[in-house]
């Protein structure tokens, strides 16, 4: 008997847990000894196996971690699971030189941080600090429920069907709740039509009653204190009254009829509004507030005190024609160096470079809203038609180029710096003092992209978020987890915060009508 074979048996495996195989040429001789280990190494199921029964697995779609770099953190102790191709989409992403870029690399750190010291763990499971664990899942295993669901989606590779062949394949082997987490509408439908638990990103939502809100709480006070606060301006807050935040507007009431808004201050009591009869830029159009919203959304575009303001309404409520004139306004008493203005590109972050011309240029089709509330405050009330016989006869000059002709009446405070266009992709990094900047159409922010915005303020500056959370066209944002109520909510009770909801719309009575019946 020879050697091998006495130390192993014909190709056998060693007690030391190695295989010795004989390779040989033609005549029979030995060619080559080679030797590989046996020995098997500890494992959960190639990431399919949580490192422990207790706590769900949550399966995690590349649009969670965009969407909250730190979502990790925000799962207890829970198992969360990582499949392979999300690490491929987020290989698409990194290098965009945009908001998804820099959220990308930030997921890619801290997957790195996580999985670099243990990577023989990768799969198994690295403990979180809420007593959970993350891993990575290789999607590598099949079963008869796995193929079933393979052939139902034969033809249709793509990387959503394949994570939920992961999910699925997590849920075999094991016992607890195995849930998909992801913020795609379409992939959510998909689970639930192949049976797979499918929610969606809850960390960041914030209450269905704070967004239903509507209008000024109001409340009761006896005639003798209502008439103290018409003659005095304030009144402290009532002690059966529940706590009110700071520049939260509020309706004063004794009797059916006596009715006067106030504004809770920082100091704790109401404190009458700051409104002036009218805004006039310049000889433009007056503007005057119409109604009791619009009443409080002044005075809190107006307030020093109150540097971030938020605001709800549907269309036609005034928002942006407010916002533009009290910015204005407040410009021209010297309180601010100048007016930026602002509107997401959705989706947000793309290059504007697929529109000619310079960036005003390019951001003129976004911004229009804001375009036309400039030119109607800058346009004297009933001299349309003369102003334009202006510009026609120019300097008595029939062959003057187009583009004379066609100049704006705010085109010269664009070019002087006055007005600003702010393009939100290239807003990081960016410190932003002594200015009034407004946010169109805030709701299309994320709640990350809603941070960087905020924290671009410097001192000096006030921030304006408008919009309508019930107009989205982001997928991956809802009207509980938007930008602009995800400010509102996380910042309530800040002193340098106020919030107001427009529900009154004064553009017109069709526009009225079709706000709320179509």
């Amino acid at each position: 008997m020879s050697d091998l074979q006495s130390d192993t048996g014909a190709g056998g495996a060693s007690s030391e847990g190695t295989v010795q195989v004989e390779m040989f040429n033609g005549n029979g001789a030995t060619r080559k000894r080679q030797q590989r280990s046996s020995k098997k190494k500890k494992s959960y199921g190639d990431g399919l196996k949580a490192p422990s029964p207790i706590g769900k697995n949550f399966v995690l779609d590349t649009n969670v971690l965009l969407h909250d770099p730190d979502c990790l953190d925000r799962f207890g102790d829970n198992h969360i699971c990582i499949p392979i191709e999300v690490l491929c989409e987020l290989d698409r992403f990194k290098g965009e030189q945009s908001e998804r870029g820099a959220n990308t690399r930030n997921v890619h750190r801290r997957l790195a941080d996580i999985f670099s010291s243990h990577p023989n763990e990768a799969t198994i499971g690295i403990p979180t600090s809420g007593g959970g664990s993350v891993r990575l899942v290789p999607n590598n295993g099949k079963s008869a429920a796995v193929e079933e669901l393979m052939a139902t989606f034969r033809g249709q590779e793509t990387n959503d069907n394949r994570i939920l062949i992961c999910a699925s394949m997590v849920a075999e082997q094991n016992s607890a709740p195995t849930i998909l987490i992801t913020k795609d509408l379409n992939l959510q439908l998909k689970a639930h039509a192949v049976g797979i638990p499918c929610e969606d990103y809850q960390n960041d939502k914030v209450d269905s009653d704070q967004v239903r809100q509507t209008g000024p709480r109001i409340i009761d006070l006896k005639p003798n204190e209502l008439q103290r606060f018409a003659s005095t301006g304030g009144i402290d807050l009532p002690a059966y009254v529940k706590k009110i935040s700071p520049n939260e507007y509020v309706l004063l009431k004794a009797g059916e009829k006596r009715t006067m808004p106030a504004r809770m201050g920082s100091d704790g009591a109401f404190h009458k509004l700051h409104v002036p009869d009218q805004i006039k830029i310049q000889r433009g159009t007056p503007i005057r507030p119409l109604n009791l919203g619009q009443q409080c959304f002044m005075d809190a575009l107006l307030n020093p005190e109150a540097t971030l303001v938020t605001c709800y309404g549907q269309a036609g409520t005034g928002k942006t024609l407010l916002a533009v004139a009290s910015a204005l306004h407040a410009t021209f008493a010297g309180d601010f160096n100048g007016v930026t203005v602002s509107r997401p590109v959705i989706p947000l972050g793309d290059t504007l470079g697929f529109l000619p011309g310079s960036l005003e240029e390019k951001l003129d089709p976004w911004l229009k809203p804001v375009f036309d509330a400039l030119e109607f405050l800058l346009t004297p009330e009933n001299t349309t038609g003369k102003r334009r016989q202006q510009h026609k006869g120019r300097k008595g000059n029939t062959d003057a180029p187009m583009n004379v002709a066609s100049k704006k009446v705010y085109d010269g405070m664009l070019e002087s710096g006055l007005m600003e266009i702010e393009a939100l992709c290239y807003i990081r990094g960016r410190s932003i003092p002594n200015r009034y900047f407004i946010l169109d159409e805030a709701q299309q922010l994320t709640p990350l992209e809603a941070k960087t915005i905020v924290t671009r303020m410097a001192r000096g500056s006030k921030l304006v978020l408008i919009g309508d959370p019930a107009q989205i066209d982001n997928p991956y944002v809802d009207r509980l987890s938007n930008g602009l109520v995800y400010t509102r909510d996380r910042l309530r009770d800040e002193p340098c915060s106020s919030h107001v909801t427009l529900e009154r719309g004064e553009r017109s009575q069709l526009a009225e009508a079709a706000a709320k019946k179509m």
